[in-house]
């Protein structure tokens, strides 16, 4: 399978409104949420998790609309908790689903596929409430016949697919740009020193729901104070260490050795964990282009797209954490504006 590159818009509430004020564009987000489960034999099947909506009467997957000032990823996880007593990290995009609502308005739903670990299965409780009145466990092959919408079914393809090819369970890499700086000039002449501006501070709060959605185990940055300084409150708020390395800084890239690089890249991706590593707007090209080669990815304009990131921008590269050689299975970027 060829990888998925979207471009995303970091989308947030407030949506555009009519005359009278409604949003004319609402956003919800949602996961399909999967677990792995042994027959007596030992045989692996997935179960996938479908949820009965009392007042639609219809059956489908955990979702629900945007917050004002949340973003998709925060909702896809705040809605599957909320409806299904489950805590999920976001494993590879699946599409976004449109259609239309009553007085000339539309509705766009964005989805990811969402392992339910041992862990998360085990602490889970679920509550019926006045939105979902049941959830259930399906087996995969059987849970396309029982979705009551066409969209979610076309969507839900997509997820077979991948489960047919075994890239559905997935570990990921974001490749994070810095916030916004302060220039470099008189007040700090040396780069590596310079801290983030005011709105590269803000930028840097508003990037630790979002990443966190993505459930990050690892968190790589350069040595350069903007760059620690990016990923210091999602560290904070993980209760993780920054692991800053000079292989990332700007600096080791002008002095022309990638050799370091590569060796983080296949440190990075032989352990398969979901990965933060942040950097340098030029460094970033040779991320993305290691990153492909150390999993036997195709070269192309999707690489440079994920790496030409504006400050504080993200991309989220996924990979299968059973076959990693298959290559760069999806890739979602986010520019983050302030």
């Amino acid at each position: 399978m060829s990888p998925t590159a979207t471009k995303k818009r970091p989308r947030k509430n407030p949506a555009p409104v009519d005359a009278t004020g409604r949003p004319t564009e609402v956003l919800a987000a949602g996961t399909v949420c999967w677990r792995r489960v042994y027959d007596e034999h030992g045989d692996p099947r997935i179960l996938v998790l479908l949820i009965h909506r009392a007042k639609q009467r219809d059956v489908s997957f955990p979702k629900g609309k945007l917050d004002p000032g949340e973003s998709m990823p925060q909702a896809a996880v705040r809605e599957t908790h909320e409806e299904t007593g489950y805590r999920v990290r976001l494993g590879v995009n699946l599409g976004t689903i449109h259609y239309a609502l009553s007085g000339g308005r539309s509705k766009t739903v964005q989805y990811w596929a969402a392992k339910v670990t041992a862990k998360a299965e085990a602490s889970a409780k679920f509550v019926p409430g006045d939105e979902v009145q049941a959830i259930e466990w399906v087996p995969a092959e059987e849970a396309r016949e029982r979705l009551s919408y066409a969209a979610d079914r076309e969507l839900y393809d997509v997820f077979l697919q991948l489960a047919d090819h075994d890239l559905v369970d997935t570990f990921s890499v974001t490749l994070l740009r810095h916030a916004k700086a302060e220039p470099r000039g008189e007040a700090f002449p040396v780069d590596h020193l310079r801290p983030l501006a005011d709105i590269g501070e803000a930028q840097a709060e508003t990037l630790v729901p979002m990443l966190q959605a993505f459930g990050p185990r690892r968190i790589y940055s350069s040595t350069a104070v903007r760059c620690l300084s990016t990923v210091a409150p999602l560290a904070e708020r993980l209760g993780k260490r920054v692991r800053a390395k000079r292989s990332l800084s700007q600096d080791r890239w002008d002095e022309g050795d990638l050799g370091s690089l590569r060796k983080l890249v296949a440190k990075v991706v032989g352990r398969g964990r979901n990965t933060i590593l942040c950097s340098h707007r030029p460094v970033l090209p040779d991320l993305a282009r290691e990153l492909a080669l150390a999993t036997g990815s195709p070269q192309g304009r999707y690489l440079a797209e994920a790496a030409a990131l504006p400050p504080a921008g993200f991309s989220v590269l996924h990979f299968s954490r059973s076959r990693p050689e298959a290559g760069i299975v999806a890739v979602e970027t986010y520019p983050i504006k302030h």
